[in-house]
């Protein structure tokens, strides 16, 4: 039944390639397109061996539950197939080529793999179905038949896997010749089979009570009654065939159950998309596959319950349970019965090994498997893909070795019903997505429709076989990730993307930036990038030292649109979210053309981010006259990945990159000046950001550092590296001592980094200058303490005695003190600071500079007291002056501060970021 689904769409490209050039046949309406399809999809071994099975098992009652409940379940499924497929224009390719240009690989190609072993379990169906009705139609015994001078066909499960393999050899001929021999044959089929159901109706009411003899097997014990009665039309029999009954299936020894009889019952339920899949063929398919599909529903829907209610009429119920080919010995003539099984039978088990052929030739074509289905490929000079065919064959003839119809019936309506829940989950993700590409012509549906069919899906696979409902997930989900991370890619469309922006969209409107707070503060970092292949170690840093926030990459080319036909931005954007990828850190990307850099940084800070998911921090690299390196090769071989695609070299040995430029040369000049470098220090500021001046991280090796690689840990033979902390503003040393906004806000990244997990090895050394009988100081040593206990962070206090150093600062400075007053509490004092220590600090940077020996003598200091072990420093970042004139000796200054120190950051905060409160 399910092969006609696929075939249908098939068919039309095979016929199309055989007569390219010419004009295409007449559009197909409703009832050839559609009605016709789908019922002799839905028609087949079941509805003539397989219906008195069931009414003699369930009984009428149970019965007609069982159909109520599969057409229910069905037509859910049919209203999500009529909403996909009405959703714009379909090519040839059948419900595979549909539900994957509409969902994407992940699910077109594990929804897809199932269709093809459902096809393959479906054609075994028929044929063993087949052979059934063909050692039934004479139901002597051997030694009887020899007696009367019949000549019969030899029995037994090998005779049954010969004469299946035969039924499957001619089927695979058939198939080798082309798809186009069952399509012209598809309506003289539907005349078959609709005058043998006529004469089966027929013959309930005409045919006279008579005994029926019963065919003969080992499954039934011998002193059984050798016939049954058909008793015609009568309410007696009807009584008896009311409740169920369940017993021995005596074509296979096992004791029945309602769960066992629905899986056999549900095959006759399926092929319900092969309308949809010839809608390449019809005149409108957003009218005539939402009808015909429906009308071919409801027709089956009656004609089954029909049947099962004239035969626990007519039919006693051991004749029910004991011959399934009845049908057969009840009609006016028998003969016509055998050649509707044979001729269903025959067309369905062509359909189906046709059906999976063309479901893994598209499979092959789309390369979702890469080099497992590469001979799939293959094709005649016909078109007809032949490999495919020959695969599809082998597979069924594997099912074939199952060898009962009952057995094979129960994988089938597993491996369906998980299709069905698919398609169903599938539409469900559409139309929870609310894209607005998705507005299918048929409407009557709803996500309630949707969820639904899957959950009677899902409750009726673990009715009939738990083990093989939950093995059949399992498999499907390893499929569904084996494309998602192996498969290629493809411009299908991922559903995944539209139900992530839905969700997302929806709780960054519910993220509010006025509730706020800062306990629940995070970083939330906008890193400038010149040139990408001077900065991916400063990159893969920052992404450890953002924990959990946001991440933008900035980057400012300068320019402008005038001229322009086009954003030159949007070519490099691939390129950055690849080398995003490559890197495995996770941030966003954001470009801007500017008539300068200063501008550049200005709109990124105010675009960046949506609602309360913000950039709270710039990091900037910073302004020296070291000559850029070029690490992006590099650091990428040290990954797994490739570099190709990021980094391309020919064999000239010169980088072919239209992706990034080359790193700038040493007598190439700056984009930027000093002075419009501290300007976006001092905007930054302004607009409320905190700044992070990152230094040397072209050095920062953080296999190496972190221990992740051979030589730290083997040659240092120490448990972690160490971040140390210098909280004083060390260019202001009588500024505002140790506990202040920026010198917590200093120490909470720190305190960030560490709790990172790639860094818990990592020691936190928080350095305290004093000096000898220092009242104030030690007082802020004490608060510092205090502090450090109540936000929980553990650190190495130090002390560094620089008394030698700071007599340096006064001395130049005529001995002048800077006197700040503090609150009494540390919460008060942290919460009056907030406005003031900007104040202070642009006062100060506005006086005489600092000299520059005491600047190198706490250079110096910084120096001795770092370790080899020592992976990155944090400093203080002074406050620029307000006068642009001072702009080069802050520099200088910061420049002296820092110099040779290896990875340093140097940071102001000016945002509260830690509190004691619960």
């Amino acid at each position: 039944m399910i092969s006609n689904d696929h075939v249908m769409s098939d068919l039309t490209g095979l016929q199309g390639g055989r007569v390219a050039g010419r004009p295409a046949g007449p559009k197909l309406g409703v009832m050839f397109g559609v009605v016709i399809p789908t019922l002799l999809s839905m028609f087949s071994v079941v509805v003539f061996l397989r219906v008195g099975f069931v009414v003699g098992q369930a009984g009428l009652y149970h019965s007609i539950a069982m159909f109520m409940v599969a057409y229910f379940i069905i037509t859910m499924t049919v209203l999500s197939v009529c909403a996909i497929s009405t959703n714009g224009a379909l090519h040839a390719g059948g419900a595979y080529y549909m539900i994957s240009r509409a969902l994407g690989p992940e699910f077109g190609g594990s929804i897809g793999i199932m269709f093809f072993l459902a096809s393959v379990c479906a054609c075994a169906l028929y044929i063993l179905g087949l052979v059934e009705a063909v050692l039934s139609s004479d139901c002597l015994t051997e030694d009887a038949a020899v007696a009367a001078g019949h000549q019969v066909l030899p029995s037994g499960y090998w005779w049954c896997l010969l004469y299946g393999t035969i039924l499957l050899f001619l089927c695979f001929i058939v198939c080798l010749v082309g798809a186009h021999i069952y399509a012209k044959a598809t309506f003289l089929i539907f005349i078959i089979v609709m005058a043998v159901l006529a004469s089966v109706f027929i013959s309930f009411f005409v045919l006279e009570p008579t005994a029926v003899i019963l065919p003969d097997t080992f499954h039934v014990n011998n002193t059984s009654p050798a016939t049954a009665n058909y008793t015609g039309v009568r309410l007696r029999t009807l009584e008896g065939n009311l409740f169920s009954h369940y017993t021995v299936d005596y074509t296979t020894g096992d004791l029945m159950s309602f769960a066992t009889v629905f899986a056999v019952l549900f095959n006759g339920c399926t092929g319900i998309m092969a309308g949809s899949n010839m809608s390449g063929d019809l005149k409108n398919p957003s009218y005539s596959i939402p009808r015909g599909t429906l009308a071919a529903v409801l027709v089956t829907f009656i004609i089954y319950n029909l049947i099962s209610l004239l035969s626990a009429l007519t039919c006693d119920r051991y004749l029910l349970q004991r011959d399934y080919s009845f049908l057969g010995d009840i009609n006016v003539w028998p003969p016509m019965v055998t050649v509707g099984i044979y001729s269903s039978a025959m067309s369905a088990a062509m359909s189906s090994l046709i059906g999976a052929s063309r479901i893994l030739y598209a499979l092959s074509k789309d390369n979702l498997f890469g080099v497992f289905l590469a001979l799939a490929k293959k094709t005649s000079r016909s078109g007809n893909p032949w490999v495919s065919v020959l695969i599809s064959w082998l597979f069924v003839q594997v099912v074939l070795f199952a060898g009962k119809l009952n057995t094979i019936a129960g994988i089938v309506t597993i491996f369906f019903l998980l299709v069905y829940a698919a398609v169903n989950l599938a539409c469900l993700a559409l139309e929870w997505a609310s894209a607005p590409n998705f507005r299918p012509s048929f409407r009557f549906f709803t996500w309630h429709t949707c969820t639904l069919g899957i959950l009677g899906c899902l409750v009726m696979m673990f009715l009939i076989s738990p083990i093989y409902a939950f093995a059949s997930i399992v498999f499907m989900l390893l499929l569904l990730m084996l494309i998602h991370y192996l498969g290629p890619c493809s411009n299908w469309g991922y559903i995944s993307q539209a139900l992530i922006f839905h969700q997302v969209r929806k709780y960054l409107l519910m993220l509010d930036a006025r509730k706020d707070h800062v306990k629940f503060w995070r970083l939330q970092v906008l890193l400038m990038v010149a040139n990408p292949r001077s900065s991916t170690r400063l990159m893969s840093f920052v992404n450890d030292l953002k924990k959990s926030g946001l991440y933008v990459l900035g980057h400012v080319k300068l320019g402008s649109l005038d001229g322009l036909p086009s954003d030159p931005m949007q070519s490099y954007y691939d390129s950055w979210l690849s080398l995003v990828d490559h890197l495995k850190i996770k941030a966003f990307v954001n470009f801007t053309l500017a008539d300068s850099v200063r501008h550049g940084v200005r709109n990124l800070l105010f675009i960046s981010g949506f609602g309360g998911m913000r950039p709270n921090t710039l990091i900037l690299g910073f302004y020296d006259d070291c000559i850029p390196q070029d690490n992006l090769c590099s650091d990428l071989l040290l990954s797994d990945e490739g570099v190709d695609a990021v980094c391309p070299i020919i064999n000239s040995g010169q980088h072919l990159s239209p992706f990034f430029p080359d790193v700038r040369g040493a007598e190439e000049p700056k984009e930027l000046r000093e002075e419009e470098y501290v300007s976006i220090i001092a905007d930054a500021l302004k607009m409320g950001k905190n700044v992070i001046l990152a230094r040397y991280f072209n050095q920062f090796d953080r296999q190496e550092v972190l221990g992740l690689g051979k030589g730290f840990r083997d040659h240092q033979k120490v448990k972690g590296p160490f971040i140390d902390v210098w909280p004083l503003n060390l260019l202001q040393p009588g500024s505002l001592g140790y506990v202040n906004i920026s010198s917590l806000f200093l120490l909470q990244l720190a305190s960030v980094l560490q709790e990172v997990r790639a860094w818990k090895q990592a020691s936190l050394r928080l350095f305290l200058c004093v000096e000898a009988g220092g009242r104030l100081q030690e007082e802020e040593e004490l608060r510092l303490r205090s502090m450090l206990k109540e936000l929980r962070i553990s650190a190495q206090v130090q002390k560094v005695a620089w008394d030698n150093v700071v007599r340096l600062h006064w001395q130049r400075r005529g001995g002048e003190e800077d006197l700040v007053e503090y609150p009494q509490t540390d919460e008060e004092r942290l919460r009056q600071q907030s406005d003031k220590d900007d104040s202070v600090q642009t006062r100060l940077s506005d006086a005489s500079p600092t000299p520059d020996e005491y600047i190198c003598a706490v250079n110096s200091l910084i120096f001795r007291h770092s370790s080899p072990q020592t992976a990155v420093r944090f400093l203080h970042l002074p406050h620029p002056p307000s006068e642009a004139r001072r702009y080069r000796v802050y520099l200088h200054q910061v420049d002296l501060l820092s110099r040779d120190l290896g990875p340093t950051l140097l940071i102001h905060g000016i945002t509260p970021v830690v509190t004691t409160d619960l």
